[in-house]
């Protein structure tokens, strides 16, 4: 009888020790998962001091107050939320389809809709957002004192040569607002169809070195560049407002993760992710060794603020010789 009650204690025993030490893995592997949580979280801040801090440096002081010199037309790229505070300044490019979606979302305070049920053409019709430069300039300067202001960049290359894949191959509109033009003056083509479907059923787009050179003549830049390819620096300003977050569409959902942290919006809804494939400099060069080496400067001078502000290595390989 002894004997059994012996078994049967050890039997308790050892299963409490089992229990504890399941328990113990258990802890140790959560807490594990949350010190990895932690210590991404604690880079990805890093990041955001340096690339702000990055900012303030390249400013050099020129920051200012926002003052009444700058016009209204140059907020058209600011979306508002006033439910949460957030200041959203879009670049096109730049993954701001699904950045727009996001906002819409927030402003609507819908947030269990499913963003990709949002169309492109919808969520580009502007009207179906709050902008900036629709307030008074007093409540102008509100807003951008007490609202988290953030935008997202993209390497200035790479957005360029999306920018042409995007409206210059394929692009009725685009081809008969700028395209047209630009194989008359660059492209040796005086007799190419004003139409974009005839255009394209014969192979006929301008080059990527026409497109280049349509961005470096001087009378493309008499007038702002089209918002596709026009400096990000210039569509927000960065050394006039400062911003709270600066994100990379290269590390587009950790930063994304992060900047729902910040707004304490990461149990509510999700950045959806894009499609964006990460670059290469034989991809970047598959572009460019077309373009004569003076034009690859003259272009790196025309983006060298972008390159500069947000922290992006200078192309060495397509500008020495």
């Amino acid at each position: 009888m002894e004997a059994c009650k012996r078994v049967l204690l050890t039997r308790r025993f050892m299963g409490l020790l089992g229990f504890l030490a399941f328990t113990s893995l258990f802890l140790m592997f959560f807490h594990e998962m949350d010190m990895t949580q932690q210590t991404i979280d604690e880079k990805m801040n890093r990041t955001q001091n340096l690339r702000k801090q990055l900012l303030n440096e390249t400013c050099d002081g020129d920051r200012e107050a926002f003052s009444d010199g700058m016009s209204l037309m140059e907020l058209d790229n600011f979306i508002v939320d006033d439910t949460h505070g957030i200041i959203y300044c879009y670049i096109p490019k730049v993954a701001c389809t699904n950045l727009k979606r996001f906002m819409f979302v927030l402003n609507q305070n819908q947030l269990d809709l499913d963003l990709m049920s949002l169309s492109p053409y919808f969520i580009h019709n502007m009207n179906n957002f709050t902008l900036l430069s629709s307030f008074p300039r007093a409540e102008i300067r509100a807003k951008l004192k007490h609202y988290t202001k953030f935008l997202f960049v993209r390497d200035p290359f790479v957005r360029l040569i999306s920018a042409y894949r995007d409206k210059m191959q394929n692009n009725e509109y685009y081809y008969e607002k700028i395209a047209y033009s630009i194989l008359r003056r660059y492209g040796n083509l005086s007799q190419s169809s004003q139409t974009a479907t005839k255009a394209f059923a014969s192979g006929v787009r301008p080059s990527f070195y026409n497109f280049i050179q349509y961005l470096l003549d001087p009378q493309t830049q008499k007038q702002p560049f089209d918002p596709h390819w026009n400096q990000m620096h210039r569509l927000c300003q960065p050394c006039l407002i400062q911003y709270d977050f600066v994100g990379h569409l290269e590390t587009l959902q950790e930063d994304a993760d992060l900047l729902l942290k910040i707004l304490k919006l990461e149990s509510d809804i999700k950045v959806p992710p894009g499609n964006y494939n990460v670059t290469t400099n034989g991809f970047v060069w598959g572009w460019f060794r077309t373009v004569p080496l003076e034009d690859r400067r003259r272009l790196y001078k025309l983006y060298e603020g972008d390159f500069r502000l947000f922290g992006y290595r200078k192309p060495v390989e397509l500008l020495d010789a």
